[in-house]
């Protein structure tokens, strides 16, 4: 059996251990040729040492030279900025190329794999958000494979495999709820910054962390959904799930609801499509439904989850309000994590942003980029 050649966008972030994981537990199937890192340089170090990339890449030109010396001269190539993101982006051995960049960092890169007929296991939705016609554009253009590796997107893709499009009625995304779903809204602007870093369910990067403590993250995949399935937002829905063991559903025309369940762990929808069609074997626990003893949905509140509505609304308004969106979210995320504004800013800074934002339709990514650069100096000058 051919060994599948990988290079992977953002290999110290939580998809891209999660990633390095899998192909431990299969080396004989998988070999990392180029990785990049943002500048959690002794995380990287210890995964360029076990698993012998031929290319790696880091932000800074700075960073480039401190890993060098690191790894001394049996260390592999190193390069920075976005064209080290891009070259190892469209190394020529890669076969897939695993985009777990967050944010908006990962379109240009992920879009170079695209154009160099890579295949895309997708993590960074951001790609989808701020420029989903042009992406799937380029799917369909260069032939490539593109498979989803957000839980709830990986659990539609299974749920539609042998299934008609025509037959389905509604895409049901499911969300934990984040640590806020039962908390008084009239408590909000007393959340603190360990309150919304504390969710109950996955262990993930501040920026995810916090967009699920919004469920800013749910908007974003509403959007992402409409792209990779071809559904109008007013047939994608939202239900929160706490024990987050039902990781999302169809809804078919004839009543049938089909689901995909698992324990939560990425692992699962990262092996899924690094080996699609097939399935790997994972060491993971089995899931005991008997021993969780049930499963509640319920639906998410306006008050408490303002964000959603306003994906909703980007995704309705279409063309560039969604990379608005997303890079109002950016900055005001980051400004939250930096004690710049409360919890409730958020939504507030979004909304404020957006209602200044004249839509246009990107026509290139040079086009995207100056939205959202717009939306970010618009942002930061009302911070």
């Amino acid at each position: 059996m051919a060994i599948k050649k990988i290079s992977i966008l953002g290999s110290t972030g939580s998809i891209g251990v999660s990633t390095l994981e899998v192909v431990a537990e299969h080396a004989d199937r998988f070999d990392v040729v180029a990785m990049t890192a943002g500048t959690n340089l002794d995380l990287f170090v210890q995964q360029i040492v076990s698993f012998r990339p031929q290319l790696v890449a880091v932000v800074s030109a700075g960073d480039a030279a401190r890993l060098r010396d690191r790894l001394g001269d049996e260390g592999p190539e190193v390069v920075s900025g976005v064209e080290g993101l891009i070259a190892c982006a469209t190394h020529a051995e890669a076969g897939i190329v695993v985009s777990a960049i967050v944010g908006a960092a990962g379109l240009v890169p992920t879009m170079a794999a695209i154009e160099a007929g890579k295949d895309i296991a997708l993590a960074n939705k951001e790609t989808l958000v701020t420029a989903g016609a042009l992406v799937m554009r380029a799917v369909a253009e260069y032939g490539v494979k593109l498979y989803p590796v957000d839980s709830e997107h990986s659990a539609i893709f299974q749920s539609l495999e042998g299934h008609r499009d025509k037959d389905v009625k509604r895409l049901i995304l499911t969300a934990s709820g984040g640590p806020f779903r039962e908390r008084d809204p009239q408590t909000f602007d007393n959340i603190t910054l360990e309150d919304a870093l504390a969710h109950p369910n996955w262990n993930m990067g501040q920026k995810i962390t916090i967009d699920s403590a919004t469920m800013m993250n749910k908007g974003l995949e509403v959007i992402e959904a409409h792209w990779l399935f071809g559904l109008p937002g007013d047939r994608i829905s939202v239900h929160i799930h706490p024990q987050s063991i039902v990781h999302s559903m169809v809804e078919y025309i004839d009543g049938s609801v089909i689901a995909q369940l698992g324990v939560p762990d990425m692992k699962t929808p990262i092996a899924y499509a690094l080996s699609y069609p097939e399935r790997l074997p994972l060491d993971l626990p089995p899931l005991d439904l008997c021993q969780l003893g049930q499963l509640t949905f319920m639906e998410p509140d306006s008050e408490r989850f303002p964000c959603l509505d306003l994906a909703y609304a980007a995704l309705a308004a279409g063309g560039s309000a969604p990379a608005a969106l997303n890079a109002a979210n950016e900055v005001a995320v980051d400004a939250f994590l930096n004690g710049r504004i409360r919890y409730l800013g958020i939504p507030e800074l979004i909304e404020e942003v957006m209602s200044k934002h004249q839509v246009v339709v990107p026509g290139s990514i040079d086009d995207v980029l100056q939205v959202d650069q717009w939306a970010r100096r618009e942002a930061d000058g009302i911070l």
